[in-house]
């Protein structure tokens, strides 16, 4: 499977940490973040390169790619998470009044879905599903595109549409829903058993590798999820679907779906069999310019939702820097702000599983309960190991940019960034950054966020951060060990 280009971006990183990486200060920087006497950093970075080329794949930084991040985020998810964005919305009908409710019970759902919504812990609509829900539940039926993240409850919402628009008496196929994956598959599955435990006389039926059916059979079951390959044979040359009486289709991770090669053509090919009165839902965490060409190509007149970004989390989060000359320095300057502090549970950040190895293990040595993740584990793996963190079995995450999306543990109240984010080209990688320190400053509370400085080159990268948020990052001296005290504890 093809990474995005985050993704690409997270693997290429290596290089440009070891460069930057080896570039240490000889003395502490002053205050305007210029050195008083650095090392020959041409040298240093050289040295650096070379020794790079010798890297053995143990080595080199995660290569994850958006499908195993997805289901990671739906494994470890088991709440809402609380997203302050906001949301806009473009309508096929401006003219249109827009409609959101706040409660389950405005939607006038059938007594036995709204017995599974709460069966599930919803108590109220998350924001997407505010205003998505009465538009996928509306008569005649309106096609949406929108962008969600994992966590909006948007699985939710396309479930809820799939089951209402359902014909329990009609003993075929009514809704297709269409996953990058076999596990993604399965996973979205679970959300319609669970929202649908109140209403047996809907079933569903998976279209995945291995779930093989004989020829000239025809599935009962209203509702059909599965991959777009075995999805595009059951409706094509199989037959074990009659696309005309096809109510509602979802296309679910559209971004991973497209980064897949193959499925971007079978989507389409399914698509263009269904009827011209199907209701067409299309999800996906980002809106890139190929994600919005896909989009519309699967989903005429549509309706779409987008989500602000969400950089007012930052003012949630107080943002320091120290500055250290070397790897072990910066150790040390974790082990001072430990000793100095009571941190109630911590994720610290690395470019690369080599130094979250190295990392995790000196902190084990120190006394600390430490959690270590990184990308050559399963995704189950991973999900146990998060698992243990938000149960407070380990107190430190120590993790790779794999972890820095997604994750929500309410008793993280500091982010560490051992190393500084930065993109292929040795450029600060904002986005990156923004994903690692909104881990804290959730649900409402105060966050802090550590970046460890170890060289002019990381000192102009932090400014050059700051200047892109907008927002100061201070020096963190024995002054201010008060005040984030009070956020850290």
């Amino acid at each position: 499977m093809a990474t995005d280009s985050w993704a690409q971006a997270v693997d290429e990183q290596e290089a440009a940490a070891e460069s930057i990486g080896s570039l240490q200060l000889n003395e502490k920087s002053e205050e305007n973040g210029t050195t008083a006497n650095a090392t020959d950093s041409s040298t240093a970075a050289a040295k650096s390169e070379a020794e790079g080329k010798n890297k053995t794949n143990a080595d080199e930084d995660d290569k994850e790619d958006k499908a195993a991040q997805s289901l990671l985020n739906k494994l470890i998810r088991n709440n809402l998470v609380n997203n302050t964005n906001q949301v806009e919305v473009l309508q096929k009908d401006p003219s249109s009044p827009l409609y959101s409710v706040k409660s389950f019970e405005e939607l006038r759902l059938k007594p036995q879905l709204l017995q599974g919504v709460y069966a599930m812990g919803f108590n109220r609509p998350s924001k997407i599903q505010e205003t998505a829900l009465p538009m996928m539940l509306a008569e005649p039926p309106q096609n949406l595109i929108a962008q969600s993240q994992s966590g909006t409850g948007k699985t939710a919402a396309f479930v809820l549409a799939m089951l209402s628009h359902v014909d329990p008496n009609n003993k075929y196929p009514q809704c297709l829903c269409v996953s990058p994956t076999y596990e993604l598959a399965l996973q979205t599955g679970k959300v319609i058993e669970q929202m649908g435990q109140h209403y047996p006389e809907v079933r569903l039926v998976y279209a995945i590798r291995g779930n093989k059916l004989q020829r000239g059979m025809k599935p009962q079951e209203q509702i059909v999820i599965g991959t777009p390959g075995t999805m595009l044979d059951w409706c094509g040359k199989l037959k074990f679907i009659e696309p005309k009486k096809i109510k509602v289709f979802v296309l679910d991770e559209a971004d991973v779906m497209i980064a897949t090669q193959g499925h971007q053509d079978q989507s389409i090919r399914i698509q263009r069999m269904l009827p011209k009165n199907c209701q067409m839902l299309l999800f996906s965490a980002t809106f890139e310019e190929t994600v919005w060409n896909f989009a519309q190509r699967i989903v005429p007149d549509p309706n779409i939702i987008k989500l602000k970004r969400e950089e007012e989390t930052l003012d949630t989060i107080k943002q320091y820097y120290v500055l250290c000359n070397s790897k072990e320095e910066k150790f040390q300057a974790l082990c001072n702000i430990y000793g100095a502090i009571t941190i109630a549970q911590a994720m610290i950040f690395c470019h690369t599983r080599r130094t979250a190895g190295w990392l995790a293990g000196e902190l084990s040595r120190e006394g600390h309960q430490v959690a270590l993740l990184s990308g050559e584990m399963q995704v189950e793996q991973r999900a146990a190991v998060i698992d243990r963190f938000r149960d407070g079995k380990e107190k430190v995450l120590v993790t790779t940019n794999v972890c820095a999306r997604g994750i929500d543990v309410e008793q993280v109240s500091v982010v560490i960034n051992f190393d500084l984010p930065v993109d292929k080209d040795g450029n600060p990688d904002n986005e990156t950054y923004l994903h690692r320190i909104g881990r804290t400053g959730r649900f409402g509370k105060r966050g802090l966020a550590i970046n460890m400085v170890d060289s002019r080159m990381s000192m102009n990268i932090l400014n050059r951060i700051q200047e892109h948020f907008s927002k100061k990052i201070e020096k963190l001296d024995t002054d201010d060990l008060d005040e984030i005290e009070k956020i850290a504890s």
